[in-house]
């Protein structure tokens, strides 16, 4: 029988009487448990004896017939070989016993993602970007990828990151949105999993200066209701996935995740405001909802059962220059998706007739101009069109019950962050 080579690194180090206890982390969310007896495995306990707490090796050995370890998988082991040993203590516990402060936690995250527990989180990262990427190829997807240095933002200037391209001022790209659209012009269904680039000066739990992004836009719809059932089909099919491939990861991080059904509840945004009024909270007509208005809007829906749910036609004066307008001219057919309080998806129909567009950016303050590389592509035969940009972090953090979004985020970029 072949026996198996696995490796990681020591995490844990344990010895009982003549029995030495070696926990080895890899890929494996669940450690690798290797007890080596003195009097039995006489070269391999003196090899583990002189190891330390991070060492990187390798081991091989099959499954022990008696699985005596309720931390982990024990392993029955022929043969050890070390490949590097730590040069001075680890700055920080990577067997979990000893928690971590948050910032602590962002500092070392890519030290203690040795850690079942970290580890079991980014494994259900990975496994969101697969589910979401198989949904939509299954779907009729395609996927592509833009620039993120870019000449327009799509969202204003205010939250642009600016640079100097050659001779020329230039910006880290806010969203696909613009190119997206363009696209839609020779594909009918794009989608791209993208960092996004924000200049705002949040220093909250859920939000980020650089983030990423599950970005979707489809052609030939009939009405926004084509968008919003993508949508929602998608967030089913990513927690189901979770719920049915990262049973492990979830048991360690202590994640009951429940099924998800469709359809979301649709909300009209003049419905918010008179909910979120009835509840005392002061709330603008004509602006975007602020983050205590969602939270509160989401302690609401959540009495009635509603933990995901969509708000539709908010007003042009609070949207993006490329929402579709209503015919009063008032509200648009953008939309949020929130969960329990959150906003983890924004988008809607969008504009694409040339002449309305051109005068919807006019009436921005804005110069068409600066957009002709955008608006050229609405000549030739676009579609009606809609789509939607969703927060791979902000999703996770929901899913998952985590307190803070930079939890679901390798290496953290926020305002006061740049390394590591």
């Amino acid at each position: 029988m072949t026996l198996q080579r696995l490796c990681g690194w020591v995490i844990r180090k344990a010895r009982v009487g003549r029995v030495l206890i070696l926990e080895v982390c890899g890929n494996n969310t669940k450690p690798y448990v290797l007890a080596l007896r003195e009097d039995r495995d006489r070269d391999l306990f003196h090899i583990a004896e002189g190891l330390d707490i991070g060492s990187a090796l390798c081991f091989e050995g099959d499954l022990a017939p008696l699985q005596r370890s309720k931390r982990g998988v024990e392993y029955s082991v022929s043969k050890i070989e070390v490949y590097a040993k730590p040069i001075e203590p680890l700055p920080v516990d990577i067997s979990g016993k000893v928690p971590a402060l948050l910032d602590t936690r962002i500092k070392y995250r890519w030290l203690l993602v040795r850690n079942p527990v970290e580890k079991a989180l980014f494994k259900i990262r990975a496994g969101v970007l697969k589910a979401a990427r198989k949904y939509l190829e299954d779907n009729g997807f395609i996927e592509v990828n833009t620039p993120k240095i870019v000449a327009a933002g799509a969202e204003g200037g205010a939250t642009l990151f600016k640079l100097q391209y050659f001779e020329r001022e230039a910006y880290l790209s806010q969203s696909p949105q613009l190119y997206k659209q363009m696209l839609i012009s020779s594909f009918e269904r794009v989608y791209e999993i993208t960092p996004y680039f924000r200049a705002e000066k949040y220093n909250t739990t859920r939000h980020l200066n650089e983030s990423w992004g599950i970005d979707v836009e489809q052609g030939f719809i009939n009405s926004l209701e084509d968008v919003l059932q993508t949508a929602e089909n998608l967030v089913v099919y990513i927690v189901d996935y979770v719920r049915l491939n990262y049973k492990e990861e979830l048991e360690i991080l202590g994640v009951d995740l429940p099924k998800l059904s469709t359809p979301f509840k649709r909300l009209k945004f003049t419905e918010a405001v008179e909910i979120l009024r009835s509840e005392g909270v002061e709330v603008s007509e004509t602006e975007d909802l602020s983050d205590v208005a969602e939270r509160k809007l989401g302690e609401v829906m959540a009495e009635k059962k509603h933990y995901l749910y969509f708000i539709t036609g908010f007003p042009w004066s609070s949207t993006g220059f490329y929402y579709m307008r209503e015919e009063s001219g008032v509200y648009t057919r953008k939309f949020d998706l929130d969960y329990r309080g959150l906003e983890i998806a924004s988008g809607g129909q969008r504009e694409h007739r040339y002449e309305k567009l051109v005068e919807a950016i006019r009436e921005k303050g804005l110069n068409p101009e600066n957009f002709e590389f955008y608006l050229e592509a609405f000549k030739y035969g676009l579609p009606p069109h809609g789509g939607f940009g969703m927060g791979v972090e902000r999703l996770i953090m929901k899913m998952l019950n985590l307190e803070n979004i930079r939890e679901a985020i390798l290496f953290v970029r926020d305002r006061t962050r740049l390394i590591p």
